[in-house]
């Protein structure tokens, strides 16, 4: 784990974590954590909340990919279609089948290298392969398990991959607000880090009881905690 350092900052660390903790855990722009802030007291431009976001979101993306838990070997992969600087791109996704983000990894193009990309990626990161990949009936993926020797179970299907798909919706409603991504470079940085901190605060609220679900929150934010903690 990797403190942060918040040495030669105006505010204090605990008002930077909360500024980064808004942006990146609901639905806001820079200017809605501004107004958010200045209710509370705290005078901070929207300037300065991007300037903390980019400073420090690579060190706590990092952490909290740290502290999580192996995932299941159950995967289920997807693409969408995102815009980038007015350029149609895709956007890469691959999940576990309690909803837990593996990777997410923009690409400029739909076929067999771009799912081999992908895969790379999970078979290193994660360091093992999976059982089950579900995946809809897009041909490039079989040409890329046959290409790696991926001998999971491969299931396609019209409903099956529905756990990727749902998955993309936070990402849409982000997009929507950032009123599109501007480079594939900061589109890939932002999913990135997005996924991270999706990862803390699932929950599955519908699928659990009130009580399990204050025990679930308050290991989020005890995670959350360490990973933006001061060196």
């Amino acid at each position: 784990m990797a403190p942060l350092s918040y040495a030669r900052h105006q505010f204090p660390p605990a008002i930077i974590q909360h500024a980064i903790w808004l942006y990146l855990r609901f639905t806001l722009s820079y200017r809605d954590v501004e107004e958010l802030l200045a209710e509370r007291g705290v005078e901070v431009s929207d300037e300065t909340v991007r300037r903390w976001v980019l400073r420090f979101k690579p060190a706590i993306a990092g952490n909290l990919r740290r502290l999580r838990l192996k995932p299941s070997p159950r995967w289920h992969l997807d693409e969408m279609v995102i815009r980038v600087s007015g350029k149609l791109m895709y956007l890469w996704r691959a999940v576990d089948d309690e909803g837990e983000v593996l990777e997410v990894l923009v690409q400029r193009r739909r076929d067999r290298a771009a799912a081999c990309k992908l895969m790379r990626k999970l078979l290193k990161k994660h360091g093992f392969a999976p059982t089950q990949v579900t995946t809809d009936k897009l041909r490039s993926y079989g040409a890329a398990f046959r290409q790696l020797g991926v001998t999971a179970h491969h299931e396609q299907g019209r409903r099956t991959n529905n756990r990727a798909e749902v998955s993309h919706q936070p990402v849409r409603r982000r997009e929507r607000k950032m009123q599109r991504f501007k480079s594939p470079a900061s589109a890939q940085r932002f999913v990135s880090l997005h996924a991270a901190v999706y990862n803390c605060f699932n929950l599955q609220r519908h699928l659990v009881s009130r009580r399990t679900l204050r025990t679930f929150r308050a290991r989020a934010r005890a995670d959350w905690l360490v990973a933006t903690a001061a060196a």
